[in-house]
C-alpha cells in the first residue's frame, strides 16, 4: 500500500507540474498578445498625432500667408 501511494505521489506531482507549465504558457501567450496591441495602438497614436501637426502647421503657414 505504500508503494503505491509513494507511486501516486510521483505521478501526481509530475501531472500538477505538467499542469502549472501550461497554465505559465498560457499567461505568457495572454500577455504577448497584449503587448502586441498595446505596441500597435502606441503606433497608431503617434501617427495620428504626426498627422495632426502636419496639417496644424500647413494652417498656420496657409494662415499667415493670407494677410485677411
Amino acid at each position: 500500500m505504500l508503494m503505491f501511494l509513494k507511486g501516486t505521489g510521483v505521478v501526481g506531482s509530475v501531472l500538477a507540474i505538467i499542469a502549472l507549465v501550461i497554465v505559465l504558457l498560457k499567461a505568457v501567450i495572454g500577455f504577448i498578445g497584449f503587448m502586441a496591441i498595446a505596441v500597435k495602438l502606441i503606433i497608431l497614436f503617434a501617427f495620428l498625432a504626426l498627422f495632426a501637426s502636419v496639417g496644424f502647421m500647413a494652417l498656420r503657414a496657409y494662415q499667415s500667408r493670407n494677410p485677411n
